[in-house]
């Protein structure tokens, strides 16, 4: 491991490992620089967790580096390499406009990823041309943070700097390059890579090299790889819990887009539900489905069953004794999400203890949301304060159940104040920001959404207009990759 002093007077303290592992896995890439970097957005609360200066947002030579003109002192620009199952088809990929600036330690000791988004070609771009638009870039930003005060776990945006440079889409585009903050960037992907293009000895490197970064528990243990595989499954399974009971659906649960840390990575066709619909579908290229609300959860067994089939060669060189060994494991997946799903929604109805027929009264309001076409985020919301009358019967059942708890009423209204969130980013709201930010340059929106969401459980009568449901259904509504 790198253990250069790289601090500098703005905090910045980079330590590299990943350079550590075999040349496979990465090719030294420096950013392109770009025309006019200009700040749009800078985080100044992560600024502060990470132990960086404030300074960094005024800084010119800093805002140049978080567009790729320049780098940051102590930083060691590479790209990734990866592969990845896209919406089922395997593909050799990797960083293809991203370039991983290096490590920070930060002065808690942990270990993060620095990462710019949009930084130009390397030599995983195959056709595309390397570069991001402003209205993607800040749509990251937005929801990232959002599901950070949700208490999920995800990637978070440091900054995103415009560019001054038109990039081509459906339509031209302003350019902008994001700066992203990680636990890691070590996807599944990763050691599809390692599998079908390493050696033997390249995947226990890489797989020894992410146990000791993300489960430094495991190490010394006696069979480390095969509990690595345990961890990362009980990890997603509770990730998928956390997606599914605020309704996120994030749109393109492609391999390559599964952190193996456990964190949500890449907000790209990604959004919230408004009314209840398990098929609801937010991504423009997923026509069959694949990625519907309803299928996460089993999408997610898929790439870790994927997963799971590279490290067969660790757990035994006799492969058919190491399947069962995988299958074991995988099989613990449905019941850990079960588990925490079923505990979640407990709590978003009042719940403090488990009966029997909960399952089935938590299944029977879904399915009357979803025939009313009512708004997921506010009907759990409402329940605290007994706005659902069309729910009668379904009310009357619950009430009754309520009624066997010794809690006394407003532990119960805590509760569920507590595990439902009166604000969500809202795709209008998303859509008006981003189209404000991209054509007028006001960000006046993206600014006021980002406070809001910084409490999403606290009612506050200023965000009031932000907790509504859209005046039409948008069942329609589609989102882009950006590529």
């Amino acid at each position: 491991m790198n253990t250069t002093d790289t601090k500098g007077a703005q905090g910045w303290n980079f330590d590299t490992t990943y350079r550590s592992l075999p040349k496979l896995f990465y090719t030294s890439q420096l950013p392109d620089p770009v025309a006019v970097p200009n700040l749009l957005v800078g985080n100044r609360a992560l600024a502060e967790e990470l132990g960086l200066d404030e300074s960094i947002f005024s800084d010119e030579d800093t805002i140049n580096s978080f567009a790729g003109n320049g780098t940051l002192p102590g930083s060691e620009p590479l790209a990734q390499a990866y592969a990845g199952h896209q919406f089922g088809h395997f593909n050799m990929l990797g960083d293809g406009r991203a370039t991983l600036l290096g490590e920070h330690l930060t002065p808690q000791g942990t270990r993060v990823d620095v990462q710019l988004k949009g930084s130009g070609q390397t030599p995983y771009s195959r056709r595309g041309d390397g570069r991001a638009a402003v209205g993607p870039m800040l749509r990251e930003y937005i929801i990232s943070e959002a599901m950070h005060h949700l208490g999920i776990p995800t990637t978070r945006s440091l900054a995103v700097v415009s560019t001054g440079e038109t990039v081509y889409r459906e339509y031209p585009q302003r350019g902008a390059v994001l700066t992203r903050i990680a636990a890691s960037h070590i996807r599944v992907g990763t050691f599809q890579f390692a599998a079908y293009r390493g050696s033997t000895e390249d995947l226990r490197t890489l797989a020894d090299y992410t146990i000791a970064r993300h489960f430094p528990e495991l190490v010394g243990t006696e069979n480390p790889y095969q509990m690595f595989l345990q961890e990362v499954v009980t990890r997603q399974a509770k990730l998928l819990a956390k997606w599914q009971l605020v309704g996120f659906i994030h749109g393109v649960m492609n391999t390559d887009n599964m952190a193996l840390c456990g964190e949500t990575i890449d907000y790209g066709p990604c959004a919230f539900m408004d009314s209840y619909n398990p098929a609801t579908v937010f991504s423009s290229i997923d026509s069959n489905g694949r990625y519907a609300y309803q299928n996460q959860p089993d999408m997610a067994l898929w790439n870790l069953t994927r997963f799971a089939e590279t490290l067969l060669p660790l757990f035994h060189p006799d492969q058919a004794k190491a399947i069962p060994l995988a299958e074991t494991i995988l099989d613990t997946f449905r019941s850990t999400f079960t588990r925490a799903y079923d505990a979640g929604m407990r709590k978003k109805i009042g719940l403090f203890n488990q009966e029997e027929g909960d399952t089935e009264l938590i299944g029977d309001l879904l399915d009357i949301m979803n025939t009313t076409e009512s708004d997921y985020t506010n009907t759990f919301r409402n329940l605290a304060s007994n706005k659902a009358p069309e729910f009668a019967e379904w009310n009357s059942r619950w009430i009754e159940r309520l009624s066997r708890q010794e809690n006394f009423q407003q532990e119960v209204i805590d509760l569920m104040n507590t595990h439902n969130p009166v604000i969500i980013a809202r795709n209008h709201q998303v859509e008006r920001a981003l189209s404000l930010a991209a054509r007028n340059d006001d960000l006046s929106l993206v600014n006021r959404l980002v406070e809001a969401l910084q409490s999403p459980y606290d009612f506050c009568a200023k965000f009031a207009d932000l907790y509504e449901s859209p005046s039409t259904k948008n069942e329609h509504y589609r989102t882009f990759c950006g590529t």
